[in-house]
């Protein structure tokens, strides 16, 4: 836990994925966490989303920031901003590691981009129907954006939160030994497979 407190933390995407895993992370011993994300919290978030009905209309960055200091006491850099080609060396700056959970190509392109020249360590994480993966950045391309959304899905909180604790098993690993191993995940024949 001391090295998991010690560790700086860029999270892009505070949605199903970011807002599970900030969670996660908080509750095993992460300290500086910077989250970056723009939207609110709509209805349709609640059910794989950490937010609750109160924090509909709120800002998602924000209303993450409350509520894991409120169940965790944490306090994160909360970042209510769009990451852009522009503004992302900035907002992605000072950190150990980036994790990549935005659910869209645009941004996920502009996360690999500034990862790779900066040179920081940088897992992204996503889903797609019953499947989703955590990968380092070597190994990841950019997937294109299809329609609809897989976290629309309420039963999709499964896949979201086995993909979340793969994740934080991955990254914790990365912070232990400096191992990166990449995995998939689905749950139709509930596997993890080495990638």
């Amino acid at each position: 836990m001391a090295q998991l407190a010690s560790v700086r933390v860029a999270l892009c995407g505070a949605g199903a994925l970011g807002s599970n895993l900030a969670d996660n992370l908080a509750r095993q011993g992460a300290r500086s966490l910077r989250v970056i994300d723009l939207d609110r919290v709509e209805e349709h978030n609640i059910s794989t989303q950490i937010y609750g009905e109160a924090e509909i209309g709120a800002w998602k960055a924000e209303a993450l920031r409350n509520r894991l200091f409120r169940t965790t006491g944490v306090e994160i850099e909360a970042i209510r901003k769009e990451l852009s080609a522009e503004n992302a060396r900035t907002l992605l700056k000072d950190v150990d590691v980036i994790i990549d959970t935005f659910d869209n190509s645009h941004s996920r392109q502009i996360v690999q981009e500034t990862a790779r020249a900066t040179k920081s360590p940088c897992l992204h994480v996503g889903l797609y129907a019953d499947y989703g993966e955590v990968v380092w950045d070597e190994q990841y391309r950019v997937p294109s954006d299809v329609a609809g959304g897989v976290c629309d899905y309420p039963l999709a909180r499964n896949l979201v939160l086995l993909t979340v604790a793969v994740a934080s098993e991955l990254l914790i690993r990365f912070i232990t030994t400096g191992e990166q191993h990449s995995r998939s995940i689905t749950l139709r024949d509930f596997a993890v497979r080495e990638m």
